[in-house]
Formats: C-alpha cells, sequence, structure tokens
C-alpha cells in the first residue's frame, strides 16, 4: 500500500501575518496563500496538517475566546478558497513550560512517524528555524518561509529543501512543476596548456569545490561557489602551471561561463540582471551583470600589489573577461581602493551574489526576459 504524505503548515508567519492573532483587524494573509494552498491541495496527494504554537491561550493577555473566533475565522476563509485541513494541532503553552507538545518537540504529531506516512516525501513549511527542527527531529524535509538569501545555518542544510517567501514558488516546488528542475550543465575541454571537465548545478545550494593548485584562486573559486549557491558536482583539472597561471585562470573561466550559458538555455523566466554592492573590511566592491548574449566587460579596480600571494592581480581582470565573452554577458566591475586581498575578495564575493540574482527563476513566469523577443 502507498504510503501518505503529509504538509505540515505552520500558521503565523506563513498563512497570516506572525502576530498573536486575537482581533479580527490582526488578520493579514500572506501574498498567493490563497491560491497556492488551493493549487496545492487541488493537484497533490498531501494531508493538510496544521501545527502551530500559541502562546499563552488562556491567559489574561490572551483569552482564549479571542484566539477561538479568529481561529475560526481563518479556518472558515481557508475553506472558502478551497483549502481544508486534514487535521490541526495547536500548543497553547509558553515557551518557560517545556512541554513536549510544543514546537520543536513532535509530541503533538509523533502518529505521524508510525510507519504509515512517507516521511521522507512529507514536508514542514514555518517561518522559524525551531519549525526546520521539528522537521529534522519527525524526519521529513522542510521549506522555511524565509527570503531567499536568509542564511541558513549548516546544520539545517540536509533537512531544508527550499528557502523562499514566495508562495507560488512553493507551490510549484511541490507539485514538481518545471521550477524544481535544475539546471544542469557538464563540459570537458582540453587543450595543449589544460585539461578542465566541469559540471554544475545552478539550483545548488553552494557545494563543491574547484582546486586548481593556484592558492588564491582556489580561495575565490570557493567564494563564487558559495556565494552564488551553485554546486559543483564534478570537476577536474591540470594546467601548466611551470609556465605560470595564466592559461589556467583564463581556460577555467571559459569553461565556467560556457557552462553558464549551457545551463540558462534559452534564458525565459529568469532574473537576467544580477547587482551587489559588497563591502569588506576597507573595501567596498560592485558587481552588475547582464546576461545580454552581448560580452562586454567594465572593469574599474585598480590593486596597489602586483601579487597576492602567489596570484598575480592582473589575473582578476582577465578572469572575468575570459567569463564574460564565455557567458555572453555584460560584467561591471568597480572596487574602492584597500588592501589587495580584500578588494579581490570583496570582488569575487560581490560577483558571486550578483551571478546568484541575474540566473535566479522569477516563480510562474515563462517569458523571455527581453522585448527584442530574443537574447
Amino acid at each position: 500500500m502507498r504510503k501518505k504524505k503529509a504538509l505540515f503548515l505552520d500558521r503565523d508567519g506563513i498563512i497570516v501575518n506572525e502576530d498573536q492573532v486575537d482581533s479580527y483587524e490582526k488578520i493579514i494573509w500572506i501574498p498567493h496563500v490563497f491560491q497556492s494552498l488551493a493549487r496545492i491541495r487541488r493537484e497533490s496527494d498531501f494531508e493538510f496538517v496544521m501545527v502551530s504554537n500559541q502562546d499563552g491561550v488562556g491567559t489574561p493577555s490572551f483569552p482564549y475566546e479571542d484566539y477561538v473566533k479568529c481561529q475560526n475565522r481563518i479556518i472558515s476563509t481557508l475553506e472558502g478558497e478551497d483549502v481544508y485541513f486534514d487535521d490541526i494541532n495547536i500548543d497553547f503553552s509558553l515557551p518557560e513550560d517545556n512541554c513536549p507538545t510544543r514546537k520543536p518537540g513532535i509530541k503533538m504529531i509523533e502518529a505521524y512517524a508510525d510507519g504509515s506516512y512517507d516521511l521522507d516525501a512529507s514536508f514542514m513549511i514555518g517561518d522559524r528555524l525551531t519549525d526546520m527542527l521539528l522537521a529534522k527531529n519527525i524526519g521529513c524535509r522542510g521549506i522555511w518561509f524565509a527570503p531567499e538569501d536568509a542564511s541558513l545555518p549548516e546544520e539545517y542544510e540536509g533537512t531544508v529543501a527550499l528557502v523562499s517567501d514566495n508562495w507560488i514558488r512553493i507551490a510549484d516546488f511541490l507539485l514538481n512543476s518545471g521550477i524544481k528542475t535544475h539546471r544542469t550543465a557538464s563540459l570537458s575541454r582540453d587543450t595543449a596548456e589544460t585539461g578542465i571537465s566541469l559540471s554544475l548545478d545552478l539550483d545548488g545550494t553552494g557545494k563543491g569545490e574547484m582546486e586548481t593548485g593556484i592558492p588564491f584562486f582556489d580561495h575565490m573559486l570557493a567564494q563564487i561557489i558559495k556565494h552564488s549557491r551553485i554546486d559543483v558536482t564534478a570537476f577536474s583539472f591540470s594546467g601548466d602551471l611551470e609556465v605560470d597561471e595564466h592559461h589556467s585562470v583564463e581556460d577555467l573561466a571559459i569553461v565556467f561561463g560556457s557552462l553558464i550559458k549551457q545551463a540558462l538555455g534559452d534564458k525565459r523566466g529568469i532574473e537576467r540582471y544580477g547587482y551587489e554592492v559588497l563591502t569588506m573590511d576597507d573595501v567596498v566592491a560592485t558587481v552588475a551583470l547582464d546576461f545580454s548574449s552581448r560580452p562586454e566587460l567594465i572593469y574599474q579596480v585598480q590593486f596597489q600589489r602586483e601579487y597576492i600571494g602567489s596570484f598575480p592581480t592582473e589575473m582578476v581582470e582577465h578572469f572575468f573577461r575570459s567569463f564574460s565573452s564565455a557567458s555572453g554577458s555584460n560584467v561591471y566591475i568597480s572596487c574602492t581602493s584597500g588592501n589587495a586581498h580584500h578588494m579581490a575578495e570583496a570582488v569575487f564575493k560581490a560577483f558571486a551574489r550578483a551571478l546568484r540574482n541575474a540566473v535566479k527563476r522569477i516563480p510562474g513566469a515563462t517569458e523571455l526576459p527581453s522585448t527584442k523577443g530574443a537574447l
């Protein structure tokens, strides 16, 4: 028999605004929650399970009657939009009570761990990290209802499948529509000077590594992976480092840029433009990107040192020029003067974050991001 799936849903912060909802005026709906939950309910076999902490209901500051009237209004309004809950679990305790029914404890929903539910295919959606801890504790996956650039603590990376505060994107993700399909690409490039094989996933979480044998350059590549959230799924490299760093840096930029172009495909539904202003100690770097199919680099960075470690600072510009050419992108880079290490690292981090924004898919969008009709 096929096991059931549960969609555990917090209430405040993902369905209505986070607040002590004790009057009708405080019922403020999260954008797109009606259409998205109705769509998930209609197009999936998830059972809807509300799991909510309502601190201190029944105390003078939060009378039970006030809670009930608002809860009933919320549930009846959702049902009017074809959103029905199969189970509702509410804990009224205060944090200091340490009740086992209080999230992230699983006492309220422990029945779902009896083996009749496929917890690997079930999700907990909540706006707090305690909701993600609840998901971890019961053995399902989490969707953290937070801005997509929110910093997810490492201990939750194996649990949290998606970080988003956009209900349309969450619905797309849960229903396995096109937005969930990962954009991947692989390329091998062998010349008399270098041999590079690289596979990447634009829709990753920033995992993997690229090691070239050039220590500072490897440090910068790690910044790109981490801050762009692009996964490197396979990498091999050989280069003529006995000559110098030039061929290795240039060819890796060509491969990386070519893979970004390949993974983006026809570019429908992406942001296309990305920018970041990033400060690092004594410097400020600015990077702007446009995947226009027209390569151009504007580079306004002046290092006061010829080398950072063994890495020539002139190769920073050459890396981005090669990337621009291979990816077909406009790249604008500027940085204030200061510590050379900080300048380079700020530039690479800002580039990574601008890249992340530019390749991001707009939930529900399928159009080409151009009035020309072609990119």
